[in-house]
């Protein structure tokens, strides 16, 4: 009986692996010979070919952005933009001053009077996961209101208020000042944040997100945008674990 042909489609895992930036080739050779890599889901082995396009490869738990046309964009957001990829009124988009390609969307929404950080991206499995509150990816909001926040607000606003669709989750809400909210959520429903401090009484005067997941950045300037680095984007990976429900492996 013959043995079947090796499979000899895609290239070596580690020419791909250095190529992402993960390390040099002889140091992904040790990672393999470590069992810190993966190749869909299974411990990898020297020699083993991917396809960029098919092949999920994991290195130390976090999926790694194999396709070249992949971009991941972070933005802060002012206020004023619209954080849609087109405006029938014309309004300035969150994709104005961005490349044209490889074209990008944004991940979530902030409202146009709401302002912050907001990732762009074509990776669109990443871009549910974020999304999806099963992967607990925590977005961060800075939020000034008026007057004096209760304690009585603040206790509901950590255990979940009632709202037109639905009681929230639990969040984890601070004020760290007179008149300033900072609250952390794993949901993203429509002017959220904002519905939530209407529902305990806070009328909101400023919104600023600032934090998604692992990524910060407080040197960014209002409108300016760069590229994720490859730290970031490894760290946002492995900070949503796998995949969300009803979802395969992310590609």
């Amino acid at each position: 009986m013959n043995d079947a042909a090796p499979d000899l489609s895609g290239e070596r895992l580690q020419k791909v692996l250095a190529a992402a930036g993960v390390a040099s080739r002889r140091h992904v050779e040790e990672m393999i010979r470590e069992g810190r890599i993966r190749l869909n889901g299974r411990t990898a082995r020297i020699g083993q070919r991917v396809r960029i396009d098919v092949d999920t490869v994991e290195v130390d738990g976090a999926v790694i952005a194999l396709r070249s046309d992949l971009a991941h964009y972070l933005l802060n957001k002012p206020p004023g933009v619209v954080s849609t990829a087109s405006d029938p009124q014309g309004r300035p988009t969150v994709l104005d001053g961005l490349p044209a390609e490889p074209r990008v969307y944004p991940v979530g929404r902030l409202d146009m009077d709401s302002e912050g950080l907001l990732l762009l991206t074509n990776d669109g499995d990443l871009a549910r996961r974020v999304m999806h509150p099963s992967t607990g990816c925590e977005k961060e909001y800075l939020v000034a209101v008026e007057g004096r926040v209760s304690a009585g607000a603040l206790r509901a606003l950590r255990s979940g208020v009632e709202l037109s669709d639905g009681p929230t989750a639990p969040a984890r809400v601070s004020s760290p000042q007179r008149g300033l909210l900072r609250i952390a959520l794993t949901e993203g429903r429509n002017r959220q944040v904002r519905r939530m401090c209407g529902a305990v009484g806070l009328t909101v005067t400023r919104l600023v997100r600032t934090r998604i997941g692992p990524l910060r950045d407080t040197r960014l300037g209002p409108g300016a945008w760069r590229e994720l680095t490859r730290t970031e984007l490894r760290a946002l990976e492995s900070s949503l674990g796998g995949s969300a429900p009803g979802e395969g492996p992310p590609r």
